[in-house]
């Protein structure tokens, strides 16, 4: 019977993106202390801060890079994103939302569209 060598696969690297071109444009938000806050925040094996070799956090201008191995989610990026914002105080003005597959994107909430609606309502009674 011949012998099946199963030998080690390549780990899967998954790619994300975070835009925050808007706020950092407004002077708002600070991409550096962004990326150092992801860097020492992300849990690995259940401790933060331990990336290693499976994660990297990188950066370029207003986007942030996450490269890291296959048990990685998205959703997981969104919540320390939102955690950072609310951190910064700035989770009542910014929102996250996802751009594509592999992307997140920092925005405005759209106040204005709401104040005019609000002064329809009040000219119709």
């Amino acid at each position: 019977m011949p012998v099946v060598r199963r030998g080690k696969g390549k780990k899967q690297i998954l790619h994300f993106t975070i835009d925050c071109t808007q706020p950092c444009n407004d002077n708002i938000l600070d991409v550096v202390s962004f990326e150092t806050f992801l860097s020492q925040k992300i849990k690995v094996a259940g401790k933060a801060g331990n990336l290693g070799e499976s994660i990297k956090v990188t950066r370029d201008k207003t986007l942030l890079h996450v490269q890291a191995q296959a048990p990685f989610s998205k959703r997981y990026l969104k919540y320390l994103t939102k955690k950072y914002l609310k951190k910064q105080q700035l989770r009542d003005w910014l929102r996250v939302i996802s751009s594509d597959k592999k992307t997140y994107q920092l925005k405005y909430f759209n106040i204005h569209d709401a104040g005019e609606e609000e002064g329809e309502e009040e000219s119709q009674d």
